[in-house]
Parts: structure tokens; sequence; C-alpha cells
């Protein structure tokens, strides 16, 4: 139902606290440092075990344009042209007009100041009024109850639990999954609950 290569031409979004710019290398360089030497609560939040060199991620960065079938922004925030974060639209499903959305800012630092919101209401308006797309998902683990809250300010509706489905620290978590779907978008967009398009 959408183009496979649907995020081709993928744009800058700009609010009023944030602006989305497509990931390169040019853009995606002031994240290498946080992604090589990962923030330890960033870590546990998006459950990352995984460690990066500072070679993978710069070819990570570098080779972001050329893949048609996602759409990765790092996030700036606009005041002091800080670079707070990276987001994505990822495992597009064109058939079906879905895709997943992952979201992290680069330092706990960031957390609770609007970036993550704001930065997520522009992919959705990107994702539905644009791109075309009818379901956005995603899963955010039981002992983050922040994201939680921040996802559902942005429509986001609980829909079902991976069960254990992380191992942190000798323990087991959930993975709650999340989505929205483009008439529920609409709906919040006409009772001026979202703040996308601000700016």
């Amino acid at each position: 139902m959408v183009p496979a290569d649907v995020f081709r031409d993928q744009p800058v979004l700009t609010g009023d606290l944030v602006e989305l710019r497509p990931l390169d290398a040019e853009t995606g360089a002031p994240l290498v440092g946080a992604l090589v030497d990962m923030d330890p609560e960033v870590r546990r939040l998006t459950g990352t075990h995984r460690r990066f060199t500072r070679e993978e991620v710069q070819e990570w960065n570098r080779t972001r344009p050329d893949h048609h079938d996602r759409a990765d922004w790092v996030i700036v925030e606009r005041a002091g042209g800080t670079t707070v974060g990276d987001c994505a639209l990822t495992e597009l499903d064109p058939d079906n007009a879905s895709a997943g959305y992952r979201i992290a800012l680069a330092s706990t630092a960031h957390a609770g100041k609007g970036y993550g919101t704001a930065a997520t209401d522009l992919v959705l308006e990107y994702a539905f009024t644009v791109a075309g797309l009818h379901r956005v998902a995603l899963e955010v683990f039981d002992f983050n109850p922040r994201a939680r809250r921040s996802y559902e300010k942005s429509g986001f509706v609980r829909e079902g639990v991976w069960r254990q489905a992380l191992h942190w620290d000798g323990e087991w978590h959930d993975a709650v999954l999340m989505s929205v779907l483009a008439h529920e978008y609409s709906a919040l967009r006409a009772a001026g609950d979202t703040g996308a398009g601000d700016g």
C-alpha cells in the first residue's frame, strides 16, 4: 500500500523544540562518541547489550542515505543546536503500510525536557500525512514508565506484551507493545492533542 522506497526523499522535520535532520556521516558525527561510550542508563533503557566501535557507528551513519526502506534522523535541540539523540522509522512493511519506531536520547541529561515527545510527534506527522503509513508500532521495556507516558501523549496505545523479552542484570523484563493507527492520529491532530507541525 506504500512504495518500498517510501523514505527515499526523507525531509528535515522542524518543530518548536527540536529539528530532525536525516542521519548521515555529517549529521550523525555528534552522536558517535555517545554510542561508543553509551550512558549506562541509556544502555539499560534501550536494552542494548551490544558494544559498538567508532568505525561501526561511522559506517552506519555514512550508509543511512542509501537505505530507502527506513528513515533515520538525528534530534537537534533548536534553541542551542545540540544534538540530543536519534530516532527512526524501521522495519517497513510496504504491503501493510506499517513500520516500527525507535528513539533514544544520547544521555539521561537530555531526559525530561520534552525532546522525545516533540521528536515522536514530528515523526508521526510525517509517517501518516506524508509517507501514508497506516500503522506505527514500538516496544518499550516495563521498567521505563516515563517513555510509556511520552508515547501515550503522542497517541500510542498499549496493545500487548512480549513476556520476559529482555534479560538485564540477572532479571527478565517484559517488553510492552504499543501502536498508533492513522485514523487515531488524525483524530488526535483534529483535537489539537499533538504538537506536531508547530513551528
